[in-house]
């Protein structure tokens, strides 16, 4: 049986009174976006964010830098997607690399890029991609990070994800 959104949002409630990051995290998404019959307050979005990182949530990490970025405040930004990126956030990682070509330090945004994209982040091997075909990244940097690329896919692979690729990329209209 499908819970109602209060019956959700009563059991978050008392996993947010533990202490839980991930819940405080998650409750501060609904209030950014205003689900489950909350109503949206960005304000306290980030306030619930700003809690769940100084419990260790590197999603709430990323979600802070994602709203910092939109608003203008680079530094920040980076400070969150940098704290989000050393926990293993990869989208964090690759927007990193993106802040960093965006500012001219094409080294660092490659540095950036390929570690996400060793750990099997699609976007951030496709900035190496296009960085190679402009002619600013080497043949062995670009073959040796898609060699990592190709192994972190691997492993990550299972029939259940497959499944779900294939669900999603219809629902998309991409077909298989």
């Amino acid at each position: 049986m499908k819970k109602s959104d209060n019956e959700r949002l009563q059991e978050m409630m008392k996993r947010v009174e533990a202490n839980d990051a991930g819940a405080i995290h998650e409750l501060g998404c609904y209030y950014y976006n205003g689900e489950i019959g909350l109503l949206q307050d960005r304000a306290k979005a980030m306030q619930l964010w700003t809690q769940a990182v100084k419990l260790g949530s590197s999603k709430a990490h990323y979600n802070l830098g994602n709203v910092f970025y939109e608003g203008g405040d680079i530094k920040k930004a980076k400070f969150h997607f940098g704290a989000a990126a050393v926990a293993g956030h990869e989208e964090a990682r690759s927007k990193l690399g993106g802040i960093e070509g965006s500012s001219g330090n094409v080294e660092r945004a490659i540095k950036h890029w390929k570690i996400a994209a060793s750990a099997g982040h699609f976007h951030s091997m496709d900035h190496l991609r296009t960085g190679f075909e402009q002619g600013v990244i080497s043949r062995d940097a670009i073959d040796s990070t898609l060699t990592a690329y190709n192994s972190s896919c691997k492993e990550m692979r299972s029939e259940a994800r497959d499944a779900f690729i294939g669900i999603m990329a219809e629902i998309n209209g991409r077909g298989t």
